[in-house]
This record gives structure tokens, C-alpha cells and sequence, in this order.
């Protein structure tokens, strides 16, 4: 599933790419995905000036004229791809025709700002297991949307600092003890509800930077552990960004190329190899439903 880096990464492009454009029309070969009722959510799209982009945790905001926004959660495989014969890859190496990409079920037609770009311009969504979902929402009623409500604090944002961080950890429960004392420190990090943007893949990664095993209580760490888990998750956000994200799967930008940051990754999905540190074979473990990936010497 795309994580904060990937979704800020798409953000970003489409503010570049389509902020202004009209959206002349809509197609589907997927209606499900759709949570209005198919032809009442075309009629209100056609029309609509792109006014801008924003990320709220892992959710796109796409917001247009008169009140409207395009809520998007790519959810496991989704990823938004932007086309035009005048808009081609600066590389000159056209990504579209990969296979990743070739799972288009929803297109929105376009109307470019400028008025140089003639030919068609279009917005196209690629989901291998069309679980994404595609909701038109007021803008004025985002923040009240129950999926936005329960967020925690955003770990890229301004609100989260050490302080905040170190708030969340040891905020009390009504009997008076730690509320997550005794919850795991990856399942606090990657608890939407606690913190959002952190996933699976970047769990991992600041987890073995700080040296700290994913099933560490909280209430056993110590105050510099904390703040070297708030540091790497700062770093290795803001580099993952950067580098336009990791496309372990199906993530990519919306010129269809795969982002750079998988040629980073230290632990995760690297069970078997040698730790980069100290040569140790990492491990991968179960944690619930997923896989977490450790070095059992650099990680205590």
C-alpha cells in the first residue's frame, strides 16, 4: 500500500501537472469504486475546475470549483497517471507501457489551462485489485468525514515535534497507567489512528535506524530511544520524498515511473540478505498480519 511518501509524491506532481485544468468528463469500467451514485457523481465532476492537491495521512484530496472535492485512497495498488502527447517524460523513456500501469479503470478527460496544450489531456487511474476507492465530497466537509476525523497527527506535519511525540506514548488511560504502554512500538507508528502516513515498509526502515526491535513495549523505552525513533521517522520520510517514494509493487508516479527509494532500503523485504551494518542475516517475523524485518544484532 502506498505510504506518506508515494501519496505526498502524487500530490505533488499533480499540483505541477493539472492544477487549473477543467474536467471535461469521466469514465469506468469499475463503478464500485465510485461511493456516489455513478451518474450524479459524472454529472457533478464535468465542468469542475482543479484548484489544487493536498494529502491528509495517505488520502488524495482533489479539490475543485463550486464545494467539490475528489476524496482518493489508492488503497493497495492504486496510482494516478497523467497523459498527454504534449506532456512526455523529461527523460525521454516513456513508462506508460509498463505492465504496472495497464490496469486503467477510471479515466477523467481534461481540459489543460494552457491554451498551447491542444491535444487530449487526461488523468487515469491504474489498480491491479481494484480496491481503491473514488468518493466526490464538499470541500467544507473533509475534516468531518469519519475517516479524516479518527486520524492521528500527521508525522510529516508542523504539529508532530518530539514533545508531541512523546505526549502520544505517554498519554494516560482512565485507570491511570499508559495508555499504549503495553502496545508494541511498530503497531503504534503504523496505527493511523495514532500517527498517519507510516506503513509497513517505513516501520521497518526507521525502526532498524534508530536500533530498536519492532516488538519493544513502549513503556521500556527510554527517552533517547524515543527520540531516535521521532528523528528517523523525520529523515527517512523526508528522504523517501526525495527520492520520489518506493515502488516495492505497484506504486507509481503519475508519469508511470517507479519511485528510487527501494534502492535504499536497508531491512525491509531483505530477509535472508546481510544486514548492511554488521553482516547479520535479517530476519523477517510476523507481526499480526504482516511481516516485519529485523536485524537481531543492530536492534535491541
Amino acid at each position: 500500500m502506498p505510504e506518506l511518501p508515494e501519496v505526498q509524491t502524487i500530490v505533488s506532481d499533480l499540483n505541477e501537472k493539472i492544477k487549473g485544468d477543467i474536467i471535461t468528463d469521466f469514465w469506468s469500467d469499475y463503478k464500485k469504486a465510485i461511493r456516489n451514485k455513478f451518474e450524479d457523481f459524472v454529472k457533478n465532476v464535468r465542468g469542475k475546475k482543479i484548484l489544487g492537491v493536498e494529502r491528509i495521512g495517505k488520502n488524495i484530496f482533489i479539490n475543485l470549483s463550486e464545494n467539490k472535492t475528489l476524496y482518493i485512497h489508492l488503497k493497495m495498488t492504486g496510482h494516478l497517471l497523467v497523459k498527454s502527447e504534449k506532456l512526455k517524460v523529461k527523460s525521454g523513456e516513456d513508462y506508460f507501457d509498463d505492465r504496472v500501469n495497464q490496469y486503467v479503470h477510471h479515466i477523467w478527460r481534461l481540459k489543460a489551462k494552457s491554451q498551447k496544450l491542444k491535444a487530449e489531456k487526461r488523468m487515469e487511474f491504474s489498480d491491479l485489485r481494484k480496491f481503491a476507492k473514488i468518493v466526490l465530497v464538499d470541500t467544507d466537509k473533509i475534516k468531518e468525514l469519519k475517516e479524516i476525523k479518527s486520524l492521528g497527527v500527521d508525522v510529516m506535519s508542523d504539529e508532530f515535534t518530539l514533545k508531541k511525540f512523546q505526549d502520544i506514548l505517554e498519554r494516560k488511560s482512565a485507570r491511570g497507567g499508559l495508555a499504549y504502554g503495553g502496545k508494541k512500538i511498530r503497531d503504534i507508528l503504523m496505527d493511523q489512528q495514532i500517527v498517519s502516513g507510516i506503513g509497513n515498509i517505513y516501520a521497518s526502515e526507521i525502526l532498524f535506524e534508530a536500533g530498536i526491535l519492532p516488538e519493544r513495549q513502549v513503556k521500556n523505552l527510554s527517552a533517547k530511544e524515543v527520540s531516535l525513533i521521532f528523528a528517523f521517522i523525520k529523515k527517512i520520510l523526508e528522504k523517501a520524498i526525495k527520492l520520489r517514494g518506493t515502488s516495492d509493487s505497484d506504486y507509481r508516479d503519475t508519469d508511470g515511473k517507479p519511485g528510487g527509494f527501494q534502492k535504499m532500503l536497508k531491512v525491509y523485504n531483505r530477509a535472508g540478505k546481510n544486514c548492511p551494518k554488521c553482516g547479520t542475516i535479517i530476519k523477517r517475523i510476523k507481526m499480526g498480519q504482516r511481516s516485519a524485518f529485523v536485524c537481531s544484532k543492530c536492534q535491541k
